[in-house]
């Protein structure tokens, strides 16, 4: 595998793909989208599915993604991750692109390697704070860190992320976390 900062500092510019002049598209995705809602499917039901679907559009960024998913859902890390590779290296646009940064993050980190899974999230939300999933970032970067021995980071990060969210108490738990890992109290 590549650099994992190198690749999500390439996924910050990737260009959305224009879906306006592919009539099948939308009837693609419609169908990609009823498999995984489909809870009466196993895992191998589901990636035989996403399978046949993929097979229309291979060489499709978005059908690669799909197939690491499928994979991913089945328990096969591995393969999922090669896929997920080969989707973001073909120029897989968002919103797909960040989801993916994810999977492959919590793939990464399943595989025994979670510094790099931390450094691939870093590298693709750590300036995108804002991002609509900077928190579920967040969470997968904090398995990433209790996988590497790192629990009170863990823990800073998921009071850091959680506190914005809070009725009451946010200024106390963001300062709570912060001081687990000796940030300085924000002003």
């Amino acid at each position: 595998m590549t650099d994992p900062t190198a690749r999500a500092a390439a996924s910050t510019s990737a260009v959305a793909i224009d879906r306006s002049d592919d009539p099948g598209y939308a009837e693609w995705r419609r169908r990609i989208d009823a498999v995984w809602d489909d809870e009466s499917l196993g895992e191998r039901e589901t990636m035989r599915r996403i399978d046949a679907l993929v097979t229309e559009r291979p060489d499709d960024p978005e059908a690669l993604a799909e197939a690491g998913g499928a994979r991913d859902s089945a328990g096969l890390e591995s393969w999922a991750e090669q896929l997920y590779v080969r989707a973001l290296d073909a120029g897989l646009a968002e919103p797909y692109r960040s989801q993916v940064t994810i999977q492959l993050a919590s793939t990464i980190r399943n595989l025994g390697r979670p510094e790099e899974s931390i450094a691939l999230l870093d590298a693709h939300f750590g300036d995108q704070p804002e991002h609509e999933l900077a928190a579920a970032a967040s969470a997968f970067r904090a398995l990433a860190l209790t996988s590497a021995g790192r629990q009170v980071e863990a823990v800073s990060e998921l009071l850091i992320t959680l506190a914005p969210t809070l009725p009451r108490y946010r200024r106390s738990v963001r300062a709570y976390g912060r001081d687990l890992v000796g940030l300085p109290e924000e002003d």
